[in-house]
């Protein structure tokens, strides 16, 4: 399968980890305020997607509600309408569609998209996801990529949006950070099988975790490395070691760097 390249800006600029959030200045993550810091701060924007009721792709992270927006139960029971109208906590905005952020942004920075994985165990999905995210994303002329943990995610987003560059993210898989995945599938995952499978030109590979041999393979063998999540300029630097660009969030992460 055909690799896209990752534009240079996925390399130059800092990703803000769910956008420039900090909820003590009334920008919850993934708020369209964070996306708004984020821009004039001149930083790329890392966000999450998880599916409405009724099939839409949501700026969202958690499957549960409740750490975001104080209205506990899955994000899937409930339609694109009632989730504009939940108000984020520590923000006045509702939940955003994808398609509103692609307005916001508008190819000002580069826009880095997770798919939150579907399935479970990282397995096939539905694709109701991916066919939304392909739907909305057809004539955006900004600098986009996509990217999931699944793997069979990005393999039906190759087939769904070939000419958008692709990743995967990637982890150490310790039993006690994914205690709901069987050994088996973290044992899978964590040796990154489904690179070449996917075409995907980079991962996002966790950063406590940046020594791993097989995230040097791929660097060595032209693949990009990016990393989340760094929290410091202490990390940062460390990180940098091996990886091109970070995904931070709680400092202002330099843009020279």
């Amino acid at each position: 399968m055909s690799r896209v390249p990752l534009p240079a800006t996925f390399l130059t600029k800092p990703l803000a980890h769910r956008a420039l959030h900090d909820v003590a200045q009334g920008r919850p993550e993934n708020s369209r305020a964070a996306i708004r810091a984020a821009i004039a701060h001149g930083y790329g924007i890392e966000i999450d997607l998880q599916p409405s009721r009724d099939g839409v792709a949501m700026v969202f992270h958690d499957y549960d509600m409740g750490r975001l927006t104080g209205c506990p139960g899955p994000i899937q029971q409930q339609s694109a309408a009632t989730l504009a109208k939940t108000p984020l906590l520590g923000g006045d905005e509702g939940v955003p569609e994808l398609a509103e952020v692609l307005d916001l942004v508008a190819g000002q920075v580069p826009l880095l998209i997770e798919l939150k994985d579907q399935h479970g165990q990282m397995g096939r999905t539905d694709g109701g996801l991916e066919q939304a995210v392909a739907g909305v994303l057809s004539g955006y002329a900004g600098d986009v990529a996509l990217m999931s943990f699944n793997p069979q995610s990005v393999i039906l987003l190759a087939e769904l949006c070939p000419d958008l560059p692709r990743g995967i993210v990637t982890s150490g898989y310790g039993a006690e950070d994914w205690p709901l995945l069987r050994a088996g599938v973290r044992d899978w995952l964590r040796a990154i099988p489904d690179y070449d499978v996917a075409g995907a030109s980079f991962v996002s590979h966790e950063v406590s975790d940046l020594d791993r041999p097989r995230v040097a393979e791929i660097k060595a063998a032209g693949g990009h490395v990016l990393c989340w999540t760094v929290r410091s300029a202490a990390q940062e630097a460390k990180a940098r070691r091996v990886a091109e660009n970070i995904t931070f969030e709680g400092y202002l992460a330099p843009l020279s760097a």
